[in-house]
């Protein structure tokens, strides 16, 4: 069985996608996964520093390139819904010519285009959403989902502005966050609206608690990176939406 190189694109204040996204995909049932990383500077989680760290995306895509990954994900969803409507599909387009252009046959992936492409495949049209960001980053975030189509029901803004607070913020926080949201007829919770938010141990026992599917930027981007390798959404232990395929895969 051959190993699915991953590359990942962080901030680099960021930690917690590097230990959530292989947690979650070395439980796959039949693949094997190793993860590299490239960084691009970035401290506090405001407009100017997100634009400053987009300013380095090209150099960290050369970068990971290089070690001839077989999928690559821009892991960090603000950065990219800051920059409006559409934002993730221009930048997987511009990141896929580049990887062309230098000779890469990596599939690109984001976390943004991840989330949307995640809830989709689970048809949550109405959802709610908890985010660290301060509010005025969550509310794009917000309008960056309902240009997607997606009925953002009601949601929470932790405001932690300091990127690396951010990657300590406690589960139980999240989960009070999360217990105050108006969940009636809503379709999907994105617990972690962050791939630097840790909420992977919530994940199942949050679905148990609320009664519905519950998802995060990292188990959506692990449930994209599957799907774009062809590979079966079959993880166990992380939620409904990785649990899709589960039932195909041989015992």
């Amino acid at each position: 069985m051959g190993v699915h190189r991953i590359g990942l694109v962080v901030p680099s204040s960021n930690v917690t996608v590097e230990t959530e996204m292989p947690a979650l995909l070395n439980r796959h049932p039949v693949s094997a996964f190793s993860f590299h990383s490239t960084r691009m500077r970035m401290h506090q989680v405001s407009a100017e520093e997100l634009a400053a760290m987009n300013a380095q995306r090209e150099r960290c895509v050369m970068e990971i390139a290089d070690a001839s990954p077989d999928a690559i994900l821009y892991a960090c969803l603000v950065a990219l819904m800051v920059g409006g409507p559409g934002e993730h599909q221009r930048v997987e387009g511009a990141v896929a010519e580049q990887l062309a252009t230098g000779g890469s046959d990596a599939i690109i992936r984001s976390s943004a285009g991840a989330l949307v492409e995640a809830l989709r495949a689970m048809d949550a049209k109405r959802i709610a959403i908890v985010t660290p960001y301060m509010r005025p980053l969550a509310e794009k975030v917000v309008a960056y989902l309902e240009a997607e189509d997606f009925t953002v029901v009601d949601w929470r803004a932790l405001e932690v502005a300091d990127n690396a607070e951010v990657g300590c913020i406690p589960g139980d926080r999240v989960m009070d966050a999360a217990r105050s949201l108006d969940l009636t007829d809503v379709d999907a919770l994105v617990l972690s609206c962050c791939v630097q938010m840790p909420s992977l141990p919530l994940i199942d026992d949050a679905e148990r608690e609320f009664g519905i599917p519950v998802l995060s930027a990292a188990t959506a981007g692990a449930y994209s990176i599957l799907r774009g390798l062809g590979l079966s959404a079959s993880i166990d232990g992380a939620g409904s939406l990785l649990r899709t395929d589960l039932a195909s895969v041989p015992a």
